[in-house]
C-alpha cells in the first residue's frame, strides 16, 4: 500500500531518495530471452540526465546504471531485475537553510502531514531524482515493446505561450527543448533562458505517441488502457493534466464530428480519424495512441515568496541550488518510459487473456 510499485503483470518498484547514497529499481515480470545490453538503458539515462544543457539543472549525474541481477550473457533471465544509479554530485548545503520552511509548490507541507518526518534535501522520495528509475525501468520495457514492433515517440509542443506549429521527428534530439519544430524550438529556448534571468520557471505541454500498438491491449472496466495511461502520467510530480487523443476539445464537437469512422486500410480494419486516441472502450484499436500532459511550472525557484515555517508562523522563502528553469525537455523521455511501461504491462497481460 505504499505506492512505490506500479504494475501487473510487468511490475516495477523504484527505491531510494534525491540526495541519498543511490537510487534504483526493482522490475518482476520481464519476460526471459529478451536481449538487453546496459547501454540500452544508459542511451535512456542520459537522454533524461541532469546537466543537459544552459536550460536544464546544472547538477552534474553521469547517472551510471549498474545491472545488480536478472541478465545472462546478454538475454533477460526471468527473474526480477536490480538496478542500481549513484548518486555522485549532491550538495544539501543549500537546504539547510529552508528545512524548517515549506516551499510553496513542493511537497514538503504533504510528505510532514502525511509521515511526520520528511527528508528536506531535495524534496527526498519527493524529488524529480526518482524518475531516473522510472527511465531505467521503461527501457527495459521499451525493449520488450520492440520486439513486438511498437515505438514511443516523445516530443515538446508547447513552452510557455510558444507553441510549435510543425513537426519533423528528426528535429527532436536536435535542440536542447526536444521539440520537433526547429523555429518553434529556438523561441522555447530563449523564453527558458529570459525565465531564468528573471528568478521564474515555465510550464509547457507534452505528447507521446505510440505506434504500431496493436488492437486488443486495455482491460475492461477499472484498468481501462487510457485510464492506466493517466495514472502513470499522473503519478509524475510536475504533471496537472492529462488529454488522450483529442483529448478536451471533444467537448465541442458533435457526435458526427468526434466519431471515428472505420475503414479498412492495408487490408485491416483502421479508423478515417483519431480523435480516440487510439483507445475505444478502454481497448487499443491499432491507431496511435496520444497522449499530451500538461506540465506546471518548475516550482523551485530563486524570487522570493511567502510561505509559513512548522510551526505555522509566515516567513519569506528564496529557494537557492541546482533546479531546471523549465522541466518540459527531460520529462520528454521520462512520459516516454511511463508509456512503455503501461504498454509493455498491458502486452503481457493481453498474452494471458486470449492464448489464440
Amino acid at each position: 500500500m505504499a505506492g512505490n510499485s506500479f504494475g501487473d503483470a510487468f511490475r516495477i518498484t523504484t527505491w531510494g531518495e534525491s540526495h541519498g547514497p543511490a537510487i534504483g529499481v526493482v522490475i518482476d515480470g520481464c519476460p526471459a530471452g529478451i536481449p538487453l545490453r546496459k547501454e540500452d538503458i544508459q542511451n535512456e539515462l542520459n537522454r533524461r540526465s541532469p546537466g543537459q544543457s544552459s536550460i536544464t539543472t546544472s547538477r552534474k549525474e553521469p547517472d551510471k546504471v549498474e545491472i545488480l541481477a536478472g541478465l545472462f550473457d546478454g538475454f533477460t533471465t526471468g527473474q526480477p531485475i536490480s538496478l542500481l544509479i549513484k548518486n555522485q554530485d549532491v550538495d544539501s548545503s543549500k537546504y539547510e537553510k529552508i528545512k524548517n520552511l515549506f516551499r510553496p509548490g513542493h511537497a514538503d507541507f504533504t510528505y510532514l502531514a502525511k509521515y511526520g518526518i520528511r527528508d528536506y534535501r531535495g524534496g527526498g522520495r519527493s524529488s524529480a531524482r526518482e524518475t531516473t528509475a522510472r527511465v531505467a525501468s521503461g527501457a527495459v520495457a521499451k525493449k520488450i515493446l520492440q520486439k513486438n514492433k511498437i515505438a514511443i515517440i516523445g516530443h515538446t509542443v508547447q513552452i510557455g505561450l510558444i507553441k510549435a506549429e510543425k513537426f519533423s521527428q528528426k528535429e527532436i534530439e536536435k535542440n536542447f527543448v526536444r521539440c520537433a519544430d526547429k523555429k518553434a524550438a529556438q523561441k522555447m529556448v530563449n523564453e527558458i533562458h529570459q525565465a531564468k534571468k528573471t528568478g521564474d520557471s515555465l510550464g509547457g505541454i507534452v505528447e507521446v505517441i505510440a505506434k504500431k500498438v496493436p488492437p486488443g491491449l486495455g482491460e475492461p472496466v477499472f484498468d481501462k488502457l487510457d485510464a492506466d495511461i493517466a495514472k502513470a502520467m499522473m503519478s509524475l510530480g510536475s504533471v496537472k493534466g492529462i488529454e488522450i487523443g483529442s483529448g478536451f476539445s471533444v467537448s465541442s464537437m458533435k457526435g458526427s464530428e468526434a466519431n471515428d469512422e472505420l475503414i479498412i486500410k492495408s487490408k485491416r480494419i483502421s479508423t478515417k480519424t483519431n480523435h480516440a486516441g487510439g483507445i475505444v472502450g478502454g481497448i487499443s484499436n491499432g491507431s496511435d495512441i496520444i497522449a499530451r500532459l500538461a506540465i506546471k511550472p518548475t516550482a523551485s525557484i530563486a524570487q522570493e515568496q511567502r510561505t509559513v515555517n512548522r510551526k505555522g508562523r509566515p516567513e519569506k522563502i528564496k529557494v537557492e541550488g541546482r533546479h531546471d528553469p523549465c522541466i518540459c525537455p527531460r520529462i520528454v523521455p521520462i512520459a516516454e518510459s511511463m508509456l512503455a511501461l503501461v504498454l509493455a504491462d498491458h502486452l503481457l497481460k493481453q498474452k494471458i487473456a486470449s492464448l489464440k
